[in-house]
């Protein structure tokens, strides 16, 4: 059994948090898998279902984000899953909006639910870090505790839609394949402007840059007969 960790804050004011986004993959893996039934037991929010062919354990910790590693340790514990079987989805400063890097072990980068969660499942866990791009030192608080944005739902829509329907990808150890789909998918929400407008430009027909050459002049007549032609005659040498 896997055991998949979405990091945030409980409560229906920090729902919609960039510091959330580790609970609303979570969420959308159980809805697209639908795995339900989600109950209150070690500190957290729990659900148990299949993944493709794999039983999978959903944990949202209920223990505010800096004490995330309480509720994870509790359920490792009692359900007697390795840390290689852990995998923590979590908001990244230091990646691009959007962007996302699986890693196992390393440092905490500075991430408070993964300083609380080190010490006590130790570090060899898959982390999958999904960018929310940093704002700044001076204004991080209020950025990830901020809400996401309307215009961020042309790149998290897609993303988490993906991160759902590509988890069994994560779960068989195809960390490279999973990001790739996922970065196909925010990418193509990315490119339907320039397509849209391609389709625009080929409506219209496009105006040549090759200057078009201008018709001839209608040459003058030469006159057939009379002293004007009998001059010309003798000067051309077509006299009779």
């Amino acid at each position: 059994m896997k055991l998949l960790v979405g990091l945030g804050n409980p409560g229906n004011q920090y729902a919609g948090n960039r510091h959330n986004i580790g609970f609303m993959a979570i969420d959308a893996i159980a809805s697209a898998h639908g795995i339900s039934g989600w109950k209150s037991k070690h500190a957290g929010l729990i659900a148990e279902g299949n993944i493709g062919n794999e039983r999978v354990l959903l944990l949202k910790p209920q223990t505010f984000m800096n004490k995330s590693g309480d509720s994870v340790q509790q359920v490792t514990r009692f359900f007697k899953i390795p840390v290689g079987e852990v995998i923590v989805f979590y908001d990244e400063l230091d990646l691009a909006p959007g962007k996302v890097r699986v890693k196992i072990g390393g440092g905490n980068g500075g991430h408070n639910g993964l300083r609380s969660i080190d010490p006590q499942i130790g570090l060899d866990y898959k982390r999958v870090r999904l960018g929310i791009g940093h704002p700044g030192k001076e204004f991080v608080t209020p950025h990830v505790l901020g809400d996401f944005a309307k215009s961020d739902k042309a790149w998290l829509d897609p993303l988490l839609d993906e991160i759902a329907r590509q988890a069994p990808l994560l779960l068989k150890g195809d960390d490279n394949g999973f990001m790739n789909k996922l970065a196909l998918a925010v990418q193509g929400g990315e490119e339907e402007k320039p397509a849209a407008a391609s389709k625009a430009s080929a409506a219209k027909p496009a105006q040549s840059h090759i200057r078009q050459a201008r018709p001839a002049k209608p040459q003058a007549e030469m006159p057939k007969s009379g002293p004007m032609a009998d001059m010309l005659n003798k000067l051309f040498g077509k006299g009779e």
